[in-house]
């Protein structure tokens, strides 16, 4: 039995979030208005935006599953892209929850959206974390 390195194991980091890219990236092609309400509105054609980023998506998934080189880069960029709709869910959801006079739902679901937020962080590092171990 030869020696056993760590480059022949896939950390678990990439396939999580190629596990999540899939499932997002299906939902956003099989239930569009799910996510029509994170488009910021300054951008034309929600409905394309939201298609567009669901196969985006689906290519990152195949991409880190795959170990593809690319993979981390693009799956960063597409994380990054996105955290303005984030920011903007969030953003919404706070208004609803002021006018709603703090309703608990309206306030968890507005922390909820917050919360996410810097969550792309660790999300960001573990799709790179697959371009070192492609390299």
């Amino acid at each position: 039995m030869g020696r056993v390195t760590s480059s022949q194991f896939t950390p678990p980091g990439p396939l999580l979030m190629s596990g999540a890219f899939l499932v997002s990236g299906v939902t956003h092609l099989v239930r569009p208005a799910v996510f029509e309400p994170l488009i910021p509105r300054a951008l034309p054609g929600p409905r394309a935006v939201v298609y567009v980023s669901g196969v985006a998506e689906l290519v990152c998934a195949a991409g880190l599953l795959t170990k593809a080189r690319w993979a981390g880069p693009a799956s960063a960029a597409l994380l990054v892209g996105v955290w303005p709709g984030n920011l903007h869910s969030a953003l919404d959801a706070t208004a609803k929850a002021r006018r709603s006079g703090g309703r608990p739902r309206d306030v968890a679901r507005a922390a909820a959206m917050w919360a996410r937020l810097p969550l792309q962080i660790p999300m960001i590092r573990a799709v790179l974390s697959s371009s070192r171990r492609a390299a």
